[in-house]
């Protein structure tokens, strides 16, 4: 084996390094033809450049880094091999019709990462239920005015035929009719909102936004709102730097105390604020989704130990991750969490914030 895979080996942290090595590699081409060992990164000083981005803890989804390659790590057969006879509610999956799926996908292969499990709505289903999953909630948001009804009326079909869907609504901040998309959306039954502020190109506390968070507090109608600045693309109509922080979604707990928000990917790299938001607000909630993984940079097991235990539940992102199905089931079973935290972050939470048996 050659110094690269040796670097690519198990020794080291494998999703930060891939990347280090990615960014290191293509900084190379530039100026020399490709590298076949780490050695051939020194005499030009690109060692640094893998040495600097490999310690960052800044590097998320650098444009430099992007796309990221796949991990291809064994994938286990069912969610007991995992965490025992433990209920599982996935609480963040994306469900989508083909052909929005088929879109998606194609950015993200352009300006994320492959996708691993391209599977249709149906097919993703059976795929979790089949591993021993309990609970999908369903995630889908649009990018543009006019997706919102019909999406939402997808999701209310499926919701309706498949008892285990847990089927939330979105709709499109400042579009035309945005209060009674969102009143439609309740009225199917859906359970909750999902709004991406990257996507939908929104900050949490502007004027577009009140007028949902009046109408979902006033229905009780929860909203999961991706609001991290990270992870965020180049490829985005807005930079989430401009649009996402702690203090904007500090301002919306605070004018909306009857509102239950969850913020996925435990805030990402705000997370410290985020634990002292959920710490002086009792209606903010965070989601795990990716951050188990050990893709992104971050010990975030200890920030599970920091975090309140009734505060936080367990989401995956399905089908658009690059590895395994069960990869952070499988890091949870390593950090000897006890039977009772399991128990809130595997499903008791989700449950309890989307007001589902």
């Amino acid at each position: 084996m050659n110094s690269l895979g040796v670097l690519r080996s198990e020794l080291w942290d494998a999703r930060r390094l891939e990347r280090a090595l990615v960014s290191a590699e293509r900084a190379h081409a530039e100026h020399a033809t490709a590298a076949r060992s780490a050695e051939d990164f020194v005499p030009c000083g690109c060692i640094a450049h893998l040495a600097r981005t490999y310690f960052s803890t800044e590097s998320w989804l650098a444009s430099d880094v992007a796309p990221l390659g796949a991990l291809n790590d064994a994938e286990g057969s069912r969610v007991s091999e995992h965490v025992g006879e433990h209920r599982v509610v996935d609480a963040h999956v994306h469900l989508f019709p083909d052909a929005v799926f088929a879109a998606l996908w194609r950015w993200f292969e352009q300006y994320g990462g492959p996708i691993r499990y391209k599977l249709t709505t149906p097919e993703l289903l059976s795929f979790l239920f089949s591993r021993g999953v309990d609970r999908v909630v369903a995630l889908h948001y649009g990018h543009k005015p006019g997706m919102s009804r019909s999406l939402n009326a997808y999701i209310a079909a499926l919701a309706e035929s498949e008892p285990r869907v847990v089927g939330l609504g979105t709709v499109l901040p400042g579009e035309e009719d945005a209060v009674e998309i969102v009143r439609t959306a309740h009225a199917l039954g859906l359970r909750g909102l999902k709004l991406h502020c990257h996507v939908q190109s929104f900050a949490p506390d502007g004027e577009a936004a009140w007028e949902i968070w009046k109408t979902c507090e006033a229905l009780r109608m929860p909203v999961l709102i991706h609001a991290g600045r990270e992870p965020r693309s180049p490829a985005y109509p807005a930079d989430p730097a401009t649009l996402c922080d702690v203090s904007r979604i500090e301002r919306v707990l605070a004018a909306f105390p009857r509102l239950r928000i969850a913020v996925p990917h435990f805030g990402a790299d705000e997370v410290d604020g985020y634990l002292r938001l959920a710490e002086r607000h009792d209606n903010l909630w965070l989601d795990t989704t990716m951050m188990l993984s050990g893709l992104f940079p971050g010990d975030f097991f200890a920030v599970l130990e920091r975090a309140r235990p009734d505060r936080v539940m367990f989401g995956t992102d399905l089908p658009n991750v690059p590895y395994a199905w069960d990869r952070e089931l499988r890091q949870i079973s390593k950090a000897r969490l006890g039977d009772e935290q399991l128990e809130l972050l595997l499903s008791k939470v989700a449950l309890g914030f989307f007001g589902t048996p």
